[in-house]
């Protein structure tokens, strides 16, 4: 298959590694951030790599601060470790735990201390503010990331981070470089392209949170070849603007009102579940100022996610059940659709949902659950292909994202920025998901 990706000139890759520009502004500002408490380790099993098995282990080096961009750091992880590289998540901070730019709560593997002497195929930099400034700051991954560049390595950052952090440490000479346009004026003039992807030499430079798959999978490319980064791309869902597929169908349209100026969103998460489609709904939705509470359905706040992501939950499902929701949207991932169809509590909230009217939607295997408890009785659907197939009087094929009155559903993988900014449209009007969108370097769909 093909992506949506334009080559460049500037570039020495296949298409996989090169797109057009859009603007974008800011990331969010953060709060400070929190202690990690010990969790014990969850029975489940992380799924391995899929897109190879016969490839040399390639070992990649992933930091992370507080304000680290969360959308950027699992897409990064996800898309690496479904390409058969081993990924180590690295804090920055003297905790495991880092409170990421939206207010995502990740755990990394190890502290940045412990990946001190041992070699590196790619240390990929994620952006994010204040998270850039703090890996400036860590002296270690500095002389790290130097040293990966003396010995011609690869290494790559994106967003904030070649101007804040790159720069600084004299990463970017000679090299044509690209980064979010916020920081963009911070490069030198000479060396700085607006391109979405830019690869020179050892360094791949990217632009914002909407850009990170095209980003992963140049960096797969050059460490596995064209072929696993295709077939990984075609995994993800990724098409191109050629394919006749809509970005958004809705039935029966109807206003999602709400009762206060921050709607409440509930986004349930398990074991197994599919990091990149709940961290991505959770930042898009906190970027659009909406109240996302993120809760989960094991006894401990923290959950393993399908890829081997940690990710720190707000609350438990229990503590959940005494509040109302305007929207309660479950990600998806194979196994933690299955731990979340377990939950009495999440069952009973999804029926109260039903019964008074609210909003309630699932993405990629999620779907299942509410197909299960007779909430599709009437209404509209998509997701993952495998899934919908089981749905067919429901299925809608065709778009990435499917409306049918206060019923929303998604594909899944790298079509969960559209089903994120389609809720964003509903809750808030099409200005702010559009502005939203500029944010995250996402071209907002026309239709």
């Amino acid at each position: 298959m093909s992506l949506l990706l334009r080559p460049q000139p500037s570039t020495r890759l296949s298409p996989v590694a090169a797109a057009a520009s859009v603007p974008l502004i800011p990331v969010a500002s953060v709060a400070p951030p929190r202690k990690r408490t010990p969790t014990p380790k969850p029975n489940i099993s992380v799924s391995p790599p899929t897109a190879t098995n016969a490839v040399p282990l390639k070992k990649v080096l992933v930091p992370i601060g507080y304000g680290t961009e969360e959308m950027e750091t699992v897409i990064l992880i996800h898309v690496l470790r479904r390409a058969g590289a081993h990924v180590t998540v690295a804090s920055v901070e003297p905790q495991l735990q880092v409170e990421a730019a939206g207010g995502t709560k990740l755990v990394a593997d190890t502290s940045i201390s412990d990946c001190f002497g041992q070699i590196f195929d790619l240390v990929a930099l994620p952006g994010g503010m204040p998270g850039s400034a703090r890996l400036r700051d860590c002296d270690m991954l500095r002389k790290i990331t130097c040293k990966q560049a003396e010995q011609k390595r690869l290494y790559g950052a994106i967003c904030a981070a070649p101007a804040i952090t790159l720069l600084p440490w004299g990463l970017l000479k000679r090299k044509k470089t690209t980064c979010h346009p916020a920081f963009f004026d911070r490069l030198p003039t000479f060396w700085a392209v607006k391109t979405n992807i830019q690869v020179s030499g050892e360094l791949t430079t990217s632009r914002g949170p909407g850009t990170t798959y095209l980003f992963a999978l140049s960096l797969a490319e050059q460490l596995f070849g064209e072929s696993v980064a295709l077939e990984v791309a075609e995994l993800l869902l990724m098409r191109t603007a050629d394919d006749d597929y809509a970005a958004k169908e809705e039935f029966n349209e109807v206003e999602w009102s709400v009762s206060h100026h921050a709607p409440s969103v509930l986004i349930p998460i398990a074991h197994g579940s599919e990091e990149i489609e709940a961290v991505t709904v959770i930042d898009i939705l906190r970027r659009a100022k909406a109240n996302v509470i993120v809760a989960s359905v094991e006894k401990t706040l923290e959950v393993l996610a399908s890829q081997g992501t940690k990710i720190v939950a707000d609350i438990l499902i229990s503590d959940a059940q005494e509040l109302a929701h305007d929207l309660i949207i479950l990600p998806g991932g194979t196994a933690g659709a299955q731990r979340l169809s377990k939950s009495k509590i999440l069952k009973k909230l999804l029926k109260e949902q039903n019964s008074a009217g609210r909003a309630y939607g699932a993405v990629c295997s999620s779907l299942a659950i509410l197909h299960r408890q007779g909430l599709l009785k009437d209404k509209r659907a998509t997701a993952h292909p495998p899934v919908l197939d089981k749905a067919k009087d429901e299925a809608i094929n065709g778009a990435k994202v499917v409306i049918d009155g206060k019923l929303i559903t998604g594909e899944g993988l790298a079509t969960v920025t559209d089903f994120a900014l389609a809720i964003v449209s509903k809750l808030f009007g099409n200005g702010r998901a559009r502005s939203v969108a500029e944010g995250l370097v996402f071209e907002y769909p026309r239709n």
